[in-house]
């Protein structure tokens, strides 16, 4: 899952991309409106945060122009405590939810859990393919006898991708815009190094999932068993 953040408090910003990064979601933080729009339109996001007071472009105006084009990715508005008018108007607009300033960590992650199983994502805390489970709760792979391998932030997220859409090439451009964002430095290389040591923990728990390399494009997940 990754999370795009519209918020120009810089120090609030990075205070929740920190929360995020703990609880192992991916999350891009942008600081004015214009930028946000642009990323919020690529499709990389699973759902967007976004306060309505913001530089360049203010929230709602994002917010109308994502629903113009079609784009129905949930949106949760972050909105001062008194203004009522701007809670109606980002509803009317299309928002799927809104949070009042102040707000509490723990409510903001649960509200972006509801708004991401509302879109068919995160329906449990574990997946299975095959013979392989990749547990969420717990970030790691579980064979079906019962052995664990603790997997990095970035394994998991990789994965959490490749068992979303099995048997489907996730090319390589994907994986980096939506593991490392669009805006990293993040290279080809770095996707192979990742790859590399989740087919060493796959191959350790002795089961029949493996990652297909699509030569020059991307990976899949197979099942050898079938």
């Amino acid at each position: 899952m990754r999370i795009l953040l519209v918020e120009d408090e810089e120090g609030l910003s990075q205070a929740l991309v920190e929360i995020f990064k703990k609880n192992r979601i991916g999350i891009d933080a942008i600081l004015n409106g214009t930028d946000g729009l642009k990323y919020a339109e690529s499709g990389n996001y699973d759902a967007v945060i976004l306060d309505i007071m913001l530089p360049g472009l203010d929230g709602i105006s994002i917010l109308k122009k994502l629903r113009e084009n079609h784009n129905n990715v949930p949106v949760l508005l972050l909105t001062a405590k008194d203004d009522i008018s701007d809670r109606v108007a980002g509803l009317d607009a299309g928002a799927d939810d809104y949070l009042t300033k102040p707000f509490a960590t723990e409510e903001l992650l649960a509200r972006v859990r509801s708004l991401t199983r509302r879109k068919g994502e995160l329906k449990e805390d574990s997946i299975t393919f095959g013979d392989l489970t990749l547990s969420k709760k717990n970030c790691e792979l579980q064979s079906a006898d019962g052995s664990a391998i603790k997997l990095s932030l970035k394994e998991y997220q990789i994965l959490d991708l490749l068992f979303e859409y099995p048997h489907q090439i996730i090319t390589k451009e994907q994986i980096i815009e939506k593991i490392w964002g669009g805006d990293s430095n993040a290279e080809y290389n770095n996707v192979e190094v990742c790859i590399s040591f989740i087919r060493k923990k796959i191959e350790n728990l002795k089961v029949g999932i493996r990652i297909r390399t699509a030569r020059g494009i991307g990976y899949s997940l197979e099942d050898e068993t079938r």
